[in-house]
């Protein structure tokens, strides 16, 4: 019978070396470690030749263990052997030119720099399980998650119940839908964003790890727009901005809170993740553009009201306009973006954080 040599495909890690056999059905497996450093590999398979008897020998580059694990399956044989020492090798054979029936298991295979963060991760996942199991588990952990479940799935419906409301009007009657957007769903959009209060003071009290000056500046920027510029000018109820600025509000919660409810039970819908942490990209600064336009728009409206105008002494003029802080104002709320985006950016990065592969 005719003996052949089978497709060898391999791949490491630090403390490891990963062999696959190319061999279906294989039987009468014969691996052992000779006393030169050589694996020995020989059994009765359908390989790249048919059914026939395959076989090979590899001289490892180091020093490995004599333990061998290998595991057949109908399609391949899988074989895994331990390094003497946790080192990264050069090649995987002593000799300098790689045998014809050798090749890299791209399933596998990391560069080196890839292996450390993996072996990496799994020490930080270790040692995480190690505390864990040391610090005594909170008491109320359940009664907060409850709690952040709950908030969340109000702000969801309540914000969906705004987004549903105002894409059925659009259809209904197209742009007409724009100059009553104001009074058909500002009480829900109130109650909304007084809710979002709670944002800023989740974090502080230890409820939520995310930043709290981020959820300050999203939450204090939003209120401003809702309750000053268009809850205390009439004139500004009735302008198309306001729906564009609704819409754009509800279009990132109706995914940001069901993202975060989820997350309150453990659970993750991959979908969804995706469009918390990419939807945000274009809308989030389209909303503070149609925020910017709204605030434009109310300058003039300020400076013929005298709305919250500071009186002067006569020396100085009558009194110090709104518009003017208005004006401050416009300047941080893209100090604002800047901050923000970059926060929500470096979430998404790491959220994504993609390992680029090599082989050499």
């Amino acid at each position: 019978m005719q003996i052949l040599t089978p497709h060898v495909y391999w791949a490491q890690r630090h403390g490891e070396i990963y062999l696959r056999v190319d061999l279906s059905d294989a039987k009468n497996l014969d691996i052992s470690l000779q006393e030169n450093n050589t694996l020995q590999f020989r059994a009765q398979g359908h390989g790249a030749k048919g059914d026939n008897e395959y076989e090979f020998s590899l001289e490892f580059l180091e020093p490995v263990r004599p333990e061998i694990n290998h595991k057949s399956t109908q399609r391949q044989v899988v074989i895994k052997i331990k390094k003497q020492e946790e080192r990264w090798w050069d090649r995987l054979t002593l000799q300098g030119k790689k045998p014809l029936f050798l090749a890299p298991d791209f399933d596998r295979w990391l560069d080196e720099s890839d292996a450390e963060m993996e072996l990496q991760a799994k020490e930080e996942k270790i040692n995480k399980i190690s505390v864990e199991s040391r610090v005594r588990k909170d008491p109320y952990l359940g009664l907060k998650k409850g709690y952040l479940f709950m908030y969340n799935l109000v702000q969801f419906l309540g914000f969906s119940w705004i987004f549903v409301n105002m894409t059925v009007r659009l259809f209904i009657l197209g742009q007409d839908s724009f100059y009553d957007t104001f009074h058909t769903t500002a009480d829900m959009m109130y109650f909304c964003q007084m809710m979002a209060v709670l944002e800023v003071i989740n974090p502080l009290l230890g409820l939520v790890k995310t930043g709290f000056f981020p959820a300050m500046i999203q939450v204090a920027g939003r209120n401003v727009i809702l309750f000053v510029i268009f809850g205390s000018l009439e004139e500004m109820q009735n302008k198309p901005v306001v729906f564009f600025v609704f819409y754009l509000w509800s279009a990132i919660e109706i995914f940001r809170y069901p993202f975060y409810m989820l997350a309150c039970i453990s659970t993750e819908w991959k979908l969804l993740t995706w469009l918390r942490y990419s939807l945000w990209i274009p809308l989030y600064p389209l909303g503070v553009v149609a925020e910017a336009v709204a605030v434009i728009q109310s300058l003039p409206i300020f400076d013929e009201t005298r709305l919250f105008s500071v009186p002067l002494p006569a020396l100085l003029g009558h009194s110090f306009s709104f518009s003017y802080t208005l004006q401050l104002y416009l300047v941080l709320m893209f100090l604002g973006l800047f901050i923000n985006f970059r926060h929500l950016y470096k979430q998404r990065r790491r959220r994504y954080r993609s390992r680029k592969r090599k082989v050499q």
